[in-house]
């Protein structure tokens, strides 16, 4: 009897013992999801080098109209050599040297975002600054397609207003026989430049004009110097 009550008392042990959980593991993570998702509050995520310290003072101050661009030009290399990424905090800009760091508030809702300058353009007149898709979202600019904003740099890795390796850009041609014309004659006529033709993601054809030692002062002389009613832009390679 001592024996069978043990039997039982040891069954009934068991069948009230907490289950072992079979946990799967986490799921890997998706090389293809956003880098712009929105973080969490208590889990912040910052685009990288786009941290600035709090005491940072504000080095240059530009105002005007944004626009954004993203699926033709993604994951195409930037002009500061990185795969450009429309879902990550970045932008592009004619003269402000790369990687450099700016606060971008729109002017309207007054909603401000930290981008890093990755890349070149906007090749538009009345425009001063190309948000990637993800920062056009955060500020407002993604469904008007432009805003106007404040653009306040407030970290470089070079001087703004001194210094650089400048070039011209002029585009876009309506035909390739027009850009190919114009790069004979400027080649024709500056010898010690370097006139490379190419076409865009989107299918443009652009010219970019090199002086000698890619001087600025040289540069902008070629520009004023040069007849055309494709736009031309002065742009900093570095």
């Amino acid at each position: 009897m001592l024996l069978l009550c043990a039997v039982v008392m040891v069954g009934c042990g068991a069948h009230h013992a907490n289950p072992v959980a079979n946990v799967p593991p986490p799921p890997e993570a998706d090389s293809s999801a956003s880098t712009g998702n929105v973080p969490a509050a208590s889990s912040p995520v910052v685009e990288p080098g786009a941290v600035v310290p709090p005491t940072a003072k504000v080095i240059y101050t530009e105002t005007g109209w944004a626009s954004w661009y993203g699926p033709s030009y993604n994951k195409r290399k930037a002009a500061n050599g990185e795969v450009y990424d429309m879902n990550g905090m970045t932008a592009a800009h004619r003269t402000l040297p790369l990687n450099s760091i700016a606060r971008v508030t729109n002017l309207k809702t007054g909603h401000s975002e930290l981008l890093r300058i990755t890349d070149r353009g906007p090749f538009v007149n009345d425009r001063i600054i190309d948000l990637s898709r993800t920062a056009a979202q955060k500020l407002d600019v993604y469904r008007p397609g432009t805003a106007k904003v404040k653009i306040e740099v407030l970290q470089s890795p070079a001087p703004i207003d001194r210094g650089g390796r400048w070039c011209i850009q002029i585009g876009a041609f309506k035909n390739s026989e027009d850009a190919a014309a114009l790069k004979e004659k400027l080649a024709r006529r500056y010898r010690a430049a370097k006139v490379l033709q190419f076409t865009s993601p989107i299918g443009q054809d652009w010219l970019r004009v090199r002086v000698t030692e890619d001087d600025k002062q040289r540069a902008q002389a070629l520009m004023q110097e040069t007849q055309t009613d494709t736009p031309m832009f002065l742009v900093r390679l570095d």
